[in-house]
């Protein structure tokens, strides 16, 4: 009976609407929290907690602790890219792999309204020792704000959500994404300012200074977009 109650801890199911209701609430709270980094250090070390790490080839790299661990932002400019082609770009699912190359599945696991959505994503036997056999269960949520800046966030579901969604495979390890995503605010001349942040425990027995410099990692995959966006054609604000 304690095993039967242990298993019902671990897994809830829940209705779509109450999913719904709860993702949109929680993502709220990640929207203003991207919002903030992206507004934080416009002009080198503020008093936020944001500190700059390193400013190389246009690109600004900066941290902040929370808890135990991390959370890292880059800023960069984009010239001659729209919000509108930049989005298009680092939302496509099916792009993943091309610039993130660990992903070994992406794919929507369900999709609650136009712009909210539940995603899984698995790296595999073959990827870097930090990431191998690990998966997250996302939201992502995309929003237009009253200025016209795009923001595109992600977290983990809480893993009882998660389970209930999508039962863990058996070789897997479940990591949390604890926040993560793209603030996108347009520039003239068809330009626009990017801001990534990330937040990422992968769990398991990886040292906490392991997962901390995993994030560092993580945000250095802005090279490869930007190679990704500026190779593919500008589709104006279509």
């Amino acid at each position: 009976m304690s095993n039967s109650l242990a298993a019902c801890s671990r897994s809830w199911s829940i209705s779509e609407d109450s999913l719904r209701r709860y993702v949109f609430f929680a993502s709220e709270n990640c929207i203003q929290e991207l919002l903030s980094a992206s507004d934080s250090n416009r002009f080198g070390n503020g008093g936020d907690g944001w500190k700059v790490v390193t400013l190389e080839n246009g690109v600004e790299i900066s941290k902040c602790r929370s808890g135990s661990l991390h959370a890292f932002h880059s800023r960069w400019l984009l010239r001659s890219v729209s919000p509108q082609q930049f989005i298009t770009v680092a939302n496509a699912i099916d792009a993943a792999k091309q610039w993130d190359p660990h992903v070994v599945d992406a794919r929507y696991i369900k999709d609650l309204e136009d712009n909210l959505s539940i995603i899984r994503l698995r790296f595999g036997e073959n990827s870097k020792p930090l990431f191998r056999n690990r998966e997250f269960i996302v939201y992502e949520r995309r929003e237009t704000m009253d200025d016209g800046t795009l923001v595109v966030a992600v977290a983990s579901l809480p893993k009882e959500i998660a389970a209930g969604l999508h039962p863990k495979q058996s070789n897997a390890i479940r990591g949390l994404l604890l926040q993560s995503g793209w603030v996108v605010e347009k520039l003239e001349d068809d330009s626009c300012m990017v801001t990534y942040v990330i937040q990422l425990d992968p769990a398991g027995w990886l040292p906490k200074c392991f997962v901390n410099r995993l994030n560092t990692k993580l945000v250095m995959i802005i090279e490869n977009l930007r190679k990704l966006v500026q190779a593919c054609p500008n589709n104006g604000d279509t």
